[in-house]
């Protein structure tokens, strides 16, 4: 085959690749949900302070040198830390509370600005707590791929927020 015809059918097929990945979904949500046997403003307390927040942070867990400096107020909106260790670098700002919910705005610098919510709800037997995080990979094709396997990682990252969670607040 001629060189010019390689070239031809390689650029075709970066090509295709490329615009196949704007198909993958722009937004990317992960979730995982528990009921605790706990009240829901103990949930709440915790979550809605910068020091509370650190009792359950799971990535404490898998980064013993994560380093945590907090800024603003000690809870409430405006309250947030920077942190710094090996799954990247960026802050968490307390955004709104409401009587079930606490949303956080996670700022990554160029690794995006997800937004996440720790909800509480009264259910039988306890309090389901959900834990959920939004992502927009906007049109870079590698994050978009990224996004296919955002479940995959946070989602056992989340699941031990809410065992260290469940051990906390009990």
């Amino acid at each position: 085959m001629e060189l010019m015809t390689i070239l031809k059918i390689g650029g075709g097929v970066v090509a295709v690749a490329v615009t196949a990945t704007f198909l993958l979904p722009r937004t990317v949500e992960v979730t995982r949900s528990a009921v605790l046997p706990v009240e829901p403003q103990q949930v709440l307390a915790l979550a809605t302070s910068t020091s509370g927040f650190q009792t359950f942070n799971p990535y404490r867990d898998s980064d013993p040198d994560l380093k945590i400096t907090p800024f603003g107020p000690e809870a409430g909106i405006g309250a947030g830390f920077a942190f710094e260790g090996k799954g990247g670098k960026g802050t968490q700002t307390i955004e709104a509370i409401t009587d079930t919910s606490v949303t956080y705005a996670i700022d990554m610098g160029a690794m995006g600005k997800p937004t996440q919510w720790i909800t509480a709800k009264p259910t039988e037997g306890g309090t389901e707590v959900t834990w959920r995080v939004q992502s927009d990979m906007g049109l870079n094709p590698v994050f978009r791929v990224f996004g296919l396997f955002m479940d995959g990682m946070m989602g056992p990252v989340f699941e031990q927020g809410l065992a260290n969670l469940e051990k906390t607040a009990a």
